[in-house]
């Protein structure tokens, strides 16, 4: 019962992020449960049956506050399915030793560009309006399905900074979007797991433990997708990928690093977490602090 009420809060908390920040679901959710030892394809399968509940009750509460595109969503959906049932019946194929390393390497490459991402760049606004084209987001979707499903996560993570970077859509629609397309991935992926797995090893009472956290999450997280600050959620929800994956990784057959190696590395990691964090904070609050100043001068412009 325990284990069920922290995967429920786990699957809140990860809802949180996610519907706020248009990623991180599937992989804050996934790493956990390789922690526990869970084999990785029926981790995988396991939070993607959860996904199917969140992202429809994500994606509705985000059309409920205006916050989706929905020729982003049929462009970047359609081909995000097929990706991610390609990617289901992949990782379904290969062997547990196999699996369990390459997915914390797709995880761990995950966590380091969503730390490095809004770290550094944070959320660009330009070229606000211009069209996005099939050309672009067909392939997206296709790429960002398949490491979903072979990741445990990825939707968001790739596609999210993607569309952000093209500066064409206003940061709430590219996260309500990629949000409820995800449904379409969810849905591909549980069939392609289904398919390759059956229900071995798949436990249902924790997709319902991840699912019914998300649902009590997902409408608050449409809600304050306009108030929190992305950059510092980005930094923080990308370390923790970083560090839990380095420990399954140094911890692996491959590797089987020894403590004088893990340690230090651990060590490491946590500097640059801290460290990124600190510097996302910092920069949240230098252009909260311009924004209002521009604001004042221009109301002070305005009045005279």
């Amino acid at each position: 019962m325990r284990s069920l009420l922290v995967l429920a809060l786990v699957g809140l908390g990860a809802q949180l992020v996610d519907g706020s920040l248009g990623m991180a679901y599937g992989v804050t959710s996934t790493t956990l449960l390789l922690a526990t030892g869970t084999n990785p394809a029926a981790a995988s399968a396991t939070v993607h049956l959860a996904e199917i509940g969140t992202t429809l009750v994500s994606g509705t509460a985000h059309w409920r506050f205006g916050n989706v595109d929905w020729r982003v969503v049929a462009r970047i959906g359609l081909p995000g399915a097929v990706g991610a049932f390609a990617g289901a019946t992949f990782l379904s194929w290969i062997s547990t030793e196999v699996a369990g390393p390459l997915m914390a390497i797709i995880l761990l490459g995950l966590g380091a560009y969503v730390l490095a991402r809004f770290t550094f760049a944070g959320l660009p606004t330009g070229n606000l309006d211009k069209p996005l084209r099939r050309r672009f987001l067909s392939p997206l979707g296709l790429v960002a399905g398949f490491v979903d499903s072979t990741g445990g996560g990825g939707w968001g993570p790739v596609g999210t900074p993607a569309i952000l970077a093209s500066g064409r859509l206003e940061p709430r629609k590219v996260i309500g979007s990629i949000d409820t397309s995800e449904f379409l991935v969810a849905v591909a992926a549980s069939v392609g797991f289904l398919t390759g797995l059956g229900t071995a090893g798949i436990d249902l009472a924790w997709a319902g433990a991840l699912l019914a956290g998300g649902v009590v999450a997902a409408p608050i997280a449409a809600w304050l997708v306009r108030h929190l600050p992305p950059r510092v959620l980005g930094s923080a929800v990308g370390g923790l990928i970083i560090l839990t994956n380095a420990r399954t990784l140094l911890t692996s057959d491959w590797v089987e690093a020894p403590g004088a190696v893990r340690y230090p590395v651990y060590a490491a990691v946590y500097l640059l977490w801290a460290t990124a964090l600190a510097h996302s904070i910092r920069e949240h609050r230098r252009q909260a602090a311009t924004a209002e100043k521009t604001a004042t001068e221009v109301e002070e412009a305005a009045a005279a």
